[in-house]
């Protein structure tokens, strides 16, 4: 529990970049997680690296529901943490893609519900 919250926390300074890519387009059914929350907490999700291919948000949450606040690459995977900032549902898409491409080749959706 210790390492995680270290996790969380490390992953929350380390901030954002942001970057500019054309939308992914065709997104393929994948996996729905559901997730249930509170106003203030984080969420983190974690995406399998896959050789020669990237993880993108190709659907953006509701920015007053919440909102990105950190990403890194852990082990085998990617995590990106979201920060709860209002009450409400927001969805997030992520996209496996082959660079800033807008071909995509699997996808993972997470449903969030802030109370």
């Amino acid at each position: 529990m210790r390492f995680l919250v270290a996790l969380v926390a490390a992953l929350a300074l380390t901030g954002v970049a942001g970057a500019t890519s054309p939308p992914v387009k065709n997104i393929p059914a994948g996996p729905v997680s559901t997730i249930a929350t509170q106003r203030g907490q984080l969420v983190s999700v974690a995406l399998p690296h896959v050789a020669g291919k990237s993880w993108r948000i190709a659907r953006a949450p509701n920015a007053k529901v919440m909102r990105e606040v950190a990403e890194a690459d852990v082990g085998r995977n990617v995590v990106v943490v979201f920060k709860a900032v209002g009450k409400g549902h927001a969805a997030v898409v992520f996209a496996l893609t082959r660079g800033e491409t807008s071909h995509a080749y699997a996808s993972r959706s997470f449903s969030v519900t802030v109370r």
